[in-house]
């Protein structure tokens, strides 16, 4: 059956290539590809990434809310949103966050401090069939950095059924992806879709297809063997409709275990890794340039930060005499200097976060009636919420900037 499905997707490939899209030389040099150990972009000049991550957009995370010990993933954030204004102004509430958090002036600050490139975390959900909202909203950041002259990677964030079985992919707990063939169908179909979407879009950089795979707990090393055929899936299945943009594979163990990796298959590939709280030395990165080495493919970081700008700063200066592509996280965070910019907390958002703290469960109702602030709070909380994301009310990270070697006028 394995050599049945192989054939019917050189088939495919076949009949599209004959179909009129083959990838000629003059349309492959519209976009940014991988050439030798890095990326070139349209002149056919060596291309590094400098960027951010668009974090707690379109996959929002319980830490950059400071809900420690509260709701961590999009559901249970979502659970409780839905408990503290009602489902139906919770689901107004987060069209008008999603519009918000990201406008064209954070775009246009992004470009004014020497920035080249935006990776774009997001949920599954936004781009499955029926929901056009993830293009929405994809689409005008894409026009906005396409003007400023920025690239944007699009990151499966959150997969079908999970891809760490951690809160980051909004899962139920495990990483169900690598069991079940019906999430896996499902991811290559979502990706064959965005896929088709921007096959003409030489502003999308590439598809990071799935965003730290399997977590380092001991049990589930058991689904490394399994990460690279989901790979060559989604690849294949987005070598369908678009062979002009890059693919990027991410690791197992939070995208640091690259030994989980054959030698390439796509001829346009490039290799992901993350890494946090190390000491920002030589060796910590060097079985990723070993690999860049051994294998001739571009390398790139694609996420770090939360930590201070000293560290920032070194391990940033590192990449950079390694000539590593990278985008740190994040870029936007709620009272926090370890971001590009930062917003103030809203009003009665410690309130919030006491309340949120305690994990009322549907048993304990009463008690959580009791222990609710006051819905007048509540409502100017998450109201405050959405007028402090915006830029024009947050400020820039002068520290956080410089340690990335930004522009010195914090202004855009």
């Amino acid at each position: 059956m394995r050599k049945i499905g192989n054939l019917a997707a050189l088939l495919v490939l076949l009949l599209f290539a004959l179909s009129g899209h083959t990838e000629t030389h003059g349309a492959r040099s519209r976009f940014v590809h991988a050439e030798g150990k890095f990326l070139v972009d349209a002149g056919g000049h060596k291309l590094l990434l400098r960027g951010t991550n668009l974090g707690n957009w379109l996959v929002q995370e319980g830490y950059m809310f400071h809900f420690d010990g509260g709701p961590q993933s999009v559901r249970e954030i979502e659970a409780l949103t839905d408990q503290m204004i009602g489902p139906v102004a919770a689901e107004s509430f987060w069209k008008s966050y999603r519009a918000g958090y990201v406008t064209r002036k954070d775009i246009d600050f992004l470009a004014h401090e020497g920035f080249n490139a935006i990776r774009i975390p997001f949920h599954y959900r936004f781009f499955t069939p029926g929901n056009e909202e993830g293009f929405a909203l994809v689409d005008q950041v894409v026009a906005w950095a396409k003007a400023d002259g920025l690239y944007v990677v699009l990151d499966m964030h959150a997969a079908p059924c999970g891809q760490t079985g951690a809160n980051i992919d909004d899962s139920w707990g495990y990483p169900w992806l690598y069991d079940s063939k019906e999430c896996q169908q499902q991811t290559f179909d979502i990706w064959k879709r965005i896929a088709a979407h921007y096959r003409d879009n030489s502003t999308v950089l590439g598809y990071d297809m799935l965003n730290e795979p399997i977590p380092h707990y001991p049990r589930l090393a058991q689904y490394n063997s399994k990460l690279e055929p989901v790979y060559r899936g989604i690849v294949a299945a987005i070598r369908t409709v678009d062979t002009h943009h890059v693919v990027i594979l991410g690791g197992a163990q939070w995208d640091t275990n690259f030994t989980v990796f054959s030698k390439p298959f796509d001829a346009n590939a490039m290799y992901t890794f993350h890494k946090y709280w190390m000491p920002p030395v030589q060796a910590q990165i060097q079985a990723y340039l070993d690999f860049r080495d051994k294998y001739n493919v571009p390398i790139w970081m694609g996420e770090s930060g939360e930590n201070k700008d000293e560290w920032i700063t070194e391990f940033r200066t590192l990449l950079d005499r390694n000539e590593v592509s990278w985008t740190f996280w994040p870029y936007k965070k709620m009272d926090s200097t370890s971001a590009l910019v930062s917003f103030d907390r809203p009003a009665h958002w410690d309130e919030i976060v006491a309340f949120a703290a305690h994990k009322y469960t549907m048993g304990d109702t009463e008690k959580a009636d009791a222990a609710r602030p006051s819905q007048e709070e509540i409502d100017a909380a998450f109201q405050d919420l959405l007028v402090k994301i915006r830029f024009e009310n947050a400020h820039p990270n002068p520290g956080y900037l410089k340690a990335l070697g930004a522009a010195a006028d914090p202004a855009p």
